[in-house]
C-alpha cells in the first residue's frame, strides 16, 4: 500500500485578475498559507505557465519547479482539460467550444482540432521535463450528441466514433509515452469518456495503450448514479490522478439526471463544497489506499452555494483528514512465528 500525497489544489477555480490569483508567486503563497502542499497548474492560465517555454527548456522548467517549492508546493499535473477537449469536437458545439481557442483558430475545425493536438503534445513534453508521472485531460467527444439512442444510433456508429477518437488521440499517447507520462482522462458527462464502458472501448480502440488512465473523480459519478466504489475496484489500475470533489443526487417529482435545463443550483444533482455533499470519502480513500493508488489528492472546488475562500478554506484540513497514513506491516504481526514446512505439515494434521 502507498500514502496518498497531499493535500492539493486545482488552481483553474481560482485563478484571475486579482491578487493574489493572478500571478504564480501569489496563487502560491495563497495555497500554501491554507495548509496545500501541491497544486495543479491550468496550461491554459499563462500566468501560471508558459507551454512553448516548458516544452523548450528544461531550465525554464527547473526555474519554475524551484519557485514552486520555495513555497513549500509541488506540481501534481498539469491540466490540458480545454485544449484535450478540443481534440474531437461535433459540429453543434463548434460555436460554443470555439471559446476555448485562441483567435487563429476560431471558425476554423481542422486547424481548431491541430492546435489543440499540438498544444497537448506539448503539455506532453512539459510534463516530462518537470519530473511529472501524469498529466490531467478530457477526451473530446464526437458522440455525445447520441448519448441517448433517439433516434436509433445507427449500426457501427458507435464503433467508428471511438476508432476516429483514437485515431486522434493515438499521436498524443505515444508522445507522452515516450517522455514517460500517463494521460489521465477525467471522466465527464460531456466527454465520449464518461463512465466505465465508453473508457473500456477507448482503450480497446487505441490498442490497450499502456499510457490511456484516468483521473478518478467521485463527484461525476454521483451525477450519473454509478457506483463509485465499486469503479475503483474495476479501475484501480487504471487510476493515476484524483480530484476531490463533493456532489450530491436529490431527484424530485420534477427531475433527475437530466436536470430539465435548470441552473445548477437548481439541478437534482449538483456539484458541493468538500463535506457539503453525499460522496463517502472515506470509503473512497481508504479504497485508493488499499489498492495502493500512487496519486496526489488534488481538491478540485466547484460548488453553487457556498463561497469560494471558504470552500478553499475548508478544503485542505478535509483532505489531510481524509489521507491514511498506509500500513507497513500487518497490525497481527506480533503474535507471528517463523514456520517451516514440516511445522506447516503438523498444523494440517498431513
Amino acid at each position: 500500500m502507498k500514502t496518498i500525497k497531499g493535500p492539493a489544489v486545482f488552481l483553474a477555480q481560482f485563478a484571475g485578475s486579482e491578487p493574489p490569483f493572478n500571478t504564480l508567486d501569489g496563487i502560491c503563497k495563497w495555497a500554501a498559507n491554507l495548509g496545500y502542499k501541491g497544486i495543479q497548474i491550468p496550461t491554459w492560465e499563462t500566468n501560471f505557465i508558459d507551454i512553448d517555454k516548458a516544452a523548450q527548456s528544461q531550465t525554464y522548467c527547473d526555474e519554475l519547479n524551484g519557485k514552486i517549492q520555495s513555497y513549500g508546493l509541488e506540481i501534481t499535473e498539469l491540466s490540458t482539460h480545454l485544449q484535450g477537449q478540443l481534440v474531437a469536437v461535433h459540429p453543434a458545439y463548434n460555436t460554443m467550444f470555439d471559446g476555448f481557442a485562441p483567435k487563429t483558430v476560431k471558425n476554423n475545425p481542422k486547424a481548431r482540432t491541430a492546435w489543440a493536438v499540438d498544444f497537448v503534445k506539448k503539455a506532453g513534453t512539459a510534463s516530462g521535463r518537470l519530473g511529472l508521472k501524469a498529466h490531467a485531460t478530457f477526451s473530446g467527444a464526437l458522440m455525445w450528441h447520441t448519448m441517448y439512442p433517439w433516434p436509433q444510433r445507427p449500426s457501427g456508429l458507435v464503433e467508428m466514433g471511438f476508432k476516429e477518437l483514437a485515431n486522434r488521440w493515438l499521436p498524443i499517447l505515444n508522445h507522452f509515452d515516450d517522455n514517460g507520462v500517463d494521460l489521465c482522462y477525467e471522466l465527464h458527462a460531456g466527454e465520449d469518456l464518461h463512465d466505465g464502458i465508453s473508457f473500456e472501448r477507448f482503450l480497446e480502440a487505441t490498442g490497450n495503450h499502456k499510457r490511456v488512465n484516468m483521473l478518478y473523480d467521485p463527484s461525476h459519478y454521483v451525477l450519473q448514479q454509478l457506483d463509485y466504489l465499486t469503479f475503483i475496484d474495476h479501475y484501480h489500475g487504471h487510476i493515476k490522478a484524483f480530484h476531490v470533489k463533493d456532489a450530491e443526487f436529490n431527484p424530485t417529482g420534477k427531475q433527475g439526471v437530466y436536470g430539465g435545463y435548470s441552473d445548477w443550483k437548481d439541478r437534482a444533482g449538483r456539484f458541493r463544497s468538500l463535506g457539503d455533499g453525499q460522496v463517502d470519502f472515506k470509503s473512497v480513500f481508504s479504497k485508493l489506499t488499499s489498492y495502493g493508488c500512487d496519486i496526489w489528492a488534488v481538491m478540485e472546488w466547484e460548488c453553487c452555494i457556498k463561497s469560494a475562500a471558504q470552500g478553499a478554506k475548508e478544503g485542505a484540513p478535509f483532505i489531510q483528514k481524509h489521507i491514511i497514513e498506509a500500513a507497513q506491516k500487518s497490525f497481527d504481526d506480533f503474535a507471528g512465528s517463523e514456520t517451516n514446512n514440516e511445522q506447516l505439515k503438523k498444523i494440517l494434521g498431513i
